[in-house]
């Protein structure tokens, strides 16, 4: 019988049908970060139980970091609570813990791809949402919440109940100036954010075929915002290059025989899915949010739209979104001035990504206005970046250069807006409040859309910026 990845993967990983109809499923490898682990481990001591595979869970410290000051003690007593806390459950219970002393901290869902940790055809889980990133590679990689934490660190299985599978197939060669980041932004505003529920995303198609891994990663990292519980993509010989040799990666005679399994992963050509969209990619413009959810986006050349055009279950939400954004209905969005302009995250993060707005900028001034920042989604991302002498076009542009962390894209650090500040932003959330302040605003798009409202002092066509028309 034909079957897709996701069902693969579901059926290779299934230990027992439950009484209640859920399937109890093997987690095959999982990573903790310091906010969603320490209660869980809380609760095993309280259990009286052990990690029952810790060789399957490795971790590390992101959200909480300080990016631009990493000196311990931190200043916030909390955050330096949770780091201690994580190192000694690792201690305590031998997990492989990439701490800051190691040369190899960063984003979690950037350490494990860049540690070949993340691999073909295994469940990934982590207590944070953006775990689908890891679906880029092959994988079933789910977000869980603290208790899920518990359970897999007790067990290695969770609970689940089995998706439904909507293909996304994309076809066309995306135009100069746009990237993955405009694509999955178009993607969430036509299905909505609401539009995954209970379902696997499968990305496919000769546009995904084209893409780089990183850029896999970007799309696959926000299908949560779409509402589905996970996004992926087959793997092909773009996923075992990006693989071979990483630290963690199987090595000589265990590569050959992991070759040969994942290249079984594919998706049947005759596989059956319960919906289907297709996406032109030659028709995608560089794409940002100008709202309060990821799926209130527009082209660069569209104006912010005036609620009462929109369908009537998106309008009291696009009049709140109005009103806090401090836009206004029916005119561009470009031209709007913005006061920080940040690029990082485990969206927009990576080497590739920093190398594409470094090639742009270079030579090029912050607009005086603007608080600019760049942040390595890991030290390793920092170190190649620094070898390549990416971090003194940034700094000679007037952009800061930080330490690895998850900084702005959720401010559980210093790295905070102020007051009601506009934010043009890399990362995958722009929710009220998500970076920081109550009333700070965000308009998600690309780095280099970021970078270009970062010289200009407000939103523009990165095409225009950069010359980057056809």
């Amino acid at each position: 019988m034909a079957k897709t990845l996701y069902e693969k993967v579901w059926d290779a990983h299934t230990v027992r049908q439950l009484p209640n109809g859920q399937t109890q499923l093997l987690i095959g490898t999982h990573l903790i970060h310091e906010v969603t682990s320490p209660q869980a481990f809380g609760m095993l001591r309280d259990l009286k139980l052990k990690v029952k595979y810790p060789h399957r869970t490795y971790a590390t410290a992101d959200h909480i970091v300080p990016t631009h000051d990493q000196h311990e003690p931190y200043p916030d007593p909390m955050a330096q609570a949770m780091i201690t806390e994580l190192r000694k459950n690792c201690a305590e219970n031998a997990i492989h813990f990439f701490d800051l002393p190691t040369g190899c901290q960063g984003i979690v869902h950037v350490v494990g791809p860049e540690q070949g940790i993340t691999q073909p055809g295994t469940t990934i889980a982590c207590g944070d949402s953006h775990t689908a990133t890891h679906g880029a590679f092959g994988a079933i990689a789910l977000g869980i919440g603290t208790s899920q934490v518990r359970d897999v660190l007790a067990t290695q299985t969770l609970a689940l109940d089995k998706l439904k599978v909507r293909r996304i197939h994309i076809t066309g060669a995306l135009p100069r100036g746009t990237y993955a980041k405009d694509l999955i932004l178009h993607i969430i505003r036509t299905l909505g954010v609401n539009g995954g529920l209970g379902y696997a995303y499968e990305f496919n198609g000769d546009t995904v075929d084209r893409l780089t891994l990183e850029e896999r990663m970007t799309i696959c990292n926000m299908a949560i915002e779409g509402g589905a519980r996970c996004g992926y993509m087959n793997p092909d010989e773009t996923t075992y290059a990006y693989l071979k040799n990483r630290p963690h990666a199987p090595k000589g005679p265990d590569w050959d025989r992991a070759l040969a399994r994942w290249r079984q992963l594919a998706t049947d050509p005759d596989a059956t899915y319960d919906d289907t969209l297709t996406i032109d990619a030659t028709r995608i413009k560089p794409t940002l949010t100008w709202g309060i959810t990821p799926g209130q986006s527009i082209f660069i050349d569209e104006n912010i739209p005036l609620p009462e055009t929109l369908p009537p279950p998106d309008r009291a939400t696009a009049r709140e979104a109005l009103q806090y954004m401090k836009l206004t209905p029916g005119t561009p969005i470009k031209g709007t001035p913005i006061n920080v302009a940040f690029i990082g995250s485990c969206t927009n993060g990576r080497l590739s990504d920093l190398q594409e707005v470094a090639r742009h900028i270079h030579g090029r001034k912050v607009h005086p206005r603007v608080h600019a920042l760049v942040v390595p989604g890991s030290q390793i991302v920092a170190a190649q970046c620094e070898q390549q002498g990416l971090d003194k076009i940034f700094r000679d542009a007037g952009f800061q250069w930080r330490n690895a962390g998850c900084s702005m894209c959720l401010a559980m650090n210093p790295d905070r807006l102020q007051g009601d500040q506009l934010c043009a932003s890399s990362s995958n959330r722009n929710f009220k409040g998500r970076q920081g302040s109550p009333t700070g605003r965000t308009l998600l798009m690309s780095p280099v859309m970021v970078a270009a409202a970062a010289l200009t002092g407000h939103i523009t066509d990165a095409r225009e910026t950069f010359n980057l028309t056809p």
